[in-house]
């Protein structure tokens, strides 16, 4: 499915502006706005480019930037957009979760799941550097059962039971269902 690229840029930073309210415009680092870091990051994903990549490919791309509001001279060091994933809180991201999931019908049911996600494969030299010890994440995904949109997320290194992490998702979300 081919995706119009100014389209996808504008429709995120709609969302993300509306999901960070007032807190939109502040800094997360680097000296911009909070939302241009997370409407780079959705950009960089998108088209499936590297850190390196996305400043080089934004300066040949003059209505993203203007979209942005970003000048040719003035874009951001792939060292910034990096740092920036890191930096930005766990609110952020629920927020865009939950702004994004409202542009889907919703049936008010909803089914949910969990998973585990292996992180084993990561290589040894980074979790000895990062002093990470955990090898497995659980994820609990809250979906709504007709459009599919996944209303809310819960990630733990601690493997509690569904029977403890399922009622906390349901009633983070209990409005809505």
């Amino acid at each position: 499915m081919e995706i119009d690229l100014l389209d996808f840029v504008e429709q995120c930073r709609d969302l993300a502006k509306q999901a960070l309210g007032k807190h939109a415009g502040e800094p997360a680092s680097g000296g911009f706005a909070r939302w241009v870091h997370v409407v780079l990051h959705c950009f960089r994903l998108e088209e499936g480019h590297s850190y390196r990549e996305t400043p080089n490919r934004l300066k040949y791309m003059a209505e993203i930037r203007e979209t942005l509001g970003l000048d040719r001279d003035d874009l951001p060091d792939y060292t910034t957009i990096y740092k920036s994933f890191d930096r930005l809180k766990m609110w952020v991201w629920r927020a865009l979760l939950r702004v994004s999931a409202q542009q889907h019908p919703q049936s008010g049911h909803a089914a949910l799941d969990s998973t585990f996600f292996d992180r084993r494969r990561t290589s040894s030299y980074f979790r000895q550097r990062s002093g990470s010890t955990v090898q497995t994440l659980k994820v609990t995904t809250l979906t709504d059962v007709e459009s599919l949109a996944v209303l809310d997320v819960h990630i733990t290194a601690r493997w509690k039971h569904d029977t403890k992490t399922g009622p906390q998702v349901v009633r983070r979300n209990a409005d809505d269902l």
